[in-house]
């Protein structure tokens, strides 16, 4: 089933996936679905983007899979990202 967004959701859909990778509240394996949906595609269409199985998408999608870095790193660059470490909590003031 393909999930086709009028240009303004998709604008939305994008600009919300923005704000929360600004936030540092992007993750695994929520990113890649939201990144998905932005573009209005199904798994299918997804991966043929990125040379990846709809399998492939699925279990990042419900982080059943472990991604090379490289395949992260391809799909984050399509949308102006990178991979990276982020903090899951706030260090004390100790540390």
């Amino acid at each position: 089933m393909v999930s086709k967004l009028d240009p303004e959701a998709r604008r939305a859909a994008r600009r919300a996936l923005a704000e929360a990778a600004e936030r540092g509240e992007l993750r695994l394996p929520g990113a890649v679905r939201a990144m998905r949906r932005a573009l209005g595609l199904n798994q299918e269409e997804f991966g043929r983007l990125f040379k990846l199985t709809r399998r492939q998408i699925s279990e990042l999608e419900n982080a059943a899979g472990d991604p090379k870095l490289s395949t992260l790193t391809r799909i984050a660059r399509a949308f102006g990202m990178g991979v990276g470490f982020v903090p899951t909590s706030t260090p004390s003031r100790d540390e």
